[in-house]
């Protein structure tokens, strides 16, 4: 039996691991630390490599020689990444025009390491634990990306891997994996546009796609390298040092080693306050021999850190501005990450959006509860399809690849009895295509008129409603504010084709079909007699 293709999910904060098991179901694998979600994390004590959560809990004895967010750096040259993003851990230095660290190894040996080395480490990590659960040699397998990876960083990505043992045979980007994994969970069948919105730890990408007839259409995306939960972090380590300074007159700041111990209790209380509503600290000796004991709610929370949620707000607003949409033309907004658990960012996103846009978050019965484990999810899908593919056909999946697949520009479909328009095929639906519409009611002879058409946003205001007084004849209106209601229509644009239907006896078949020379075709079927009436444009 030949191995399974694993999907990965390589964060700058975490990766996850998933494969495809025999019963055909999708199994995120731990590390044999049980993490499912397993940092992005090297640290070195001495001859030992540590890896995971493990490593991460050298970032407070032993940072210099623990390596963290490292990810975004690979194929790149030292002068456009931003190293700052590793402060926290080993400092970033140029090697060979690269990224590189210098870890030390004991005995005033020093090792340099350059990035692409690191990510060969962290994969073989990666490799090993899916091997140890699965029981089979890995040598393949399908790896998220961020939409704005380069192909200098794919290739990089690529090299790294090949030296570990492992062949990417496909790269699938991360909006598109966490969609791919929650469709085939929830079975979404209807057209929609969704945005998938993905705050990790030291970055947030979101892309506005459109599902047409199953398939995947990327609208538009954005990133902000700067925004992410560990800007949660930050809010919450200022807020803990400005408390501590204010009962012990000792400032934490002065220290690297207290800020880090302040930096990990932070972590945990955020993720605490994401299921529970407070959160209790407690750090022997913080600084200067003082300890550190204090609680803290979600509301607490919430108030201190409400600058960055709103932050998060406004970069989705941003990607559908992007894209030219209204927020009325968003079906819904899924959320990846480990920034989704908090149930703020829930609630301001249903505050932001009408209630028919589903936010499908962890609160959410018809989403994931594991929102950093749907990207890798996506990918083990994805290699799952790939699975039967030849060498030369993975060896061709593998390259770029320009799809030049042809979109309607505007909708499609007829005006109803009440001279609505009624849209058939949406906007950004690729073709060919064809669908079926069933009139269950009609007879008679009928005229179908077919129309392009756009949607529109139409503001409607409603005064509050008036109150008579029992005492006074007079009347007095309440002191509530005028609500504003925005609803989506649509209107014609331009009428396509007129098709004249006689004597239809019980029931009409309209199909929608355009072909790949953009040719529309138009077939009405009496679904009594079988009749067909047919138009061209």
């Amino acid at each position: 039996m030949s191995s399974p293709i694993i999907g990965i999910h390589f964060g700058n904060t975490s990766s996850s691991i998933a494969y495809i098991n025999p019963k055909n179901d999708v199994d995120v694998i731990a590390n044999p630390d049980g993490e499912r979600a397993i940092p992005s994390v090297l640290s070195y004590v001495g001859e030992d490599e540590y890896h995971g959560g493990q490593a991460l809990q050298q970032l407070i004895r032993n940072p210099k020689n623990t390596i963290v967010n490292f990810r975004d750096f690979i194929g790149l040259p030292f002068a456009e990444c931003d190293v700052s993003k590793c402060a926290n851990g080993a400092p970033a230095i140029e090697l060979d025009g690269k990224v590189g660290f210098v870890i030390s190894r004991g005995e005033g040996k020093e090792e340099q390491l350059t990035v692409d080395e690191v990510v060969s480490r962290h994969l073989n990590r990666l490799k090993l634990a899916a091997e140890d659960y699965i029981g089979q040699t890995i040598a393949k397998v399908v790896i998220t990306i961020p939409t704005n990876f380069s192909a200098d960083q794919k290739l990089a990505l690529s090299e790294a891997a090949s030296k570990v043992g492992l062949q990417i045979v496909q790269f699938i980007n991360e909006p598109s994996a966490a969609l791919l994994a929650h469709v085939e969970q929830f079975n979404i069948e209807k057209d929609c546009n969704i945005v998938v919105a993905d705050f990790g730890g030291v970055r947030s990408d979101a892309a506005v796609i459109a599902i047409r007839n199953g398939m995947f259409t990327i609208l538009s995306t954005v990133h902000d390298l700067n925004l992410g939960g560990d800007n949660l972090d930050t809010e919450l380590v200022e807020y803990f040092a400005k408390d501590f300074e204010k009962k012990t007159k000792s400032n934490p700041r002065n220290n690297a080693r207290s800020m880090a111990k302040l930096r990990s209790n932070a972590i945990l209380t955020k993720k605490t306050l994401s299921n529970a509503t407070s959160a209790t600290i407690s750090i022997d000796s913080l600084a200067d021999g003082f300890d550190y004991h204090t609680s803290i709610n979600r509301m607490r929370y919430e108030l201190t850190a409400n600058k960055v949620f709103s932050q998060f707000v406004s970069f989705i607003n941003t990607v559908i501005e992007k894209t030219g949409l209204d927020n009325l033309d968003i079906d819904a907004v899924l959320l990846a990450g480990g920034v989704s658990f908090t149930p703020k960012l829930t609630s301001n996103l249903e505050f932001l959006f009408p209630e028919s846009v589903e936010i499908l978050g962890p609160q959410n019965k018809d989403a994931s509860n594991y929102p950093n484990e749907l990207s890798a999810s996506g990918a083990a899908l994805q290699a799952r399809l790939i699975a039967d593919y030849d060498d030369d056909e993975l060896k061709d999946a593998a390259q770029p690849v320009v799809v030049n697949t042809l979109h309607l520009q505007k909708a499609i479909g007829f005006v109803d009895g009440n001279g609505e328009f009624v849209p058939v095929l949406l906007p950004e639906t690729s073709y060919p295509v064809q669908k079926k519409i069933t009139f269950s009611n009609a007879q008679g002879d009928l005229l179908l008129g077919v129309y392009e058409g756009k949607s529109y946003v139409e503001e409607k205001t409603l005064e509050p409603e008036q109150r008579e007084e029992d005492e006074e004849d007079s009347e007095e209106w309440s002191d509530e504010e005028p609500e504003t209601v925005r609803e989506k229509h649509y209107k014609t644009t331009a009428k396509l084709m007129e098709l004249g239907v006689k004597d239809v006896k019980k029931g009409l078949e309209v199909t929608f079909n355009v072909n790949k020379d953009s040719v529309l075709r138009v077939t009405a079927r009496d679904l009594k007699t079988g009749a067909v009436t047919k138009g061209e444009l």
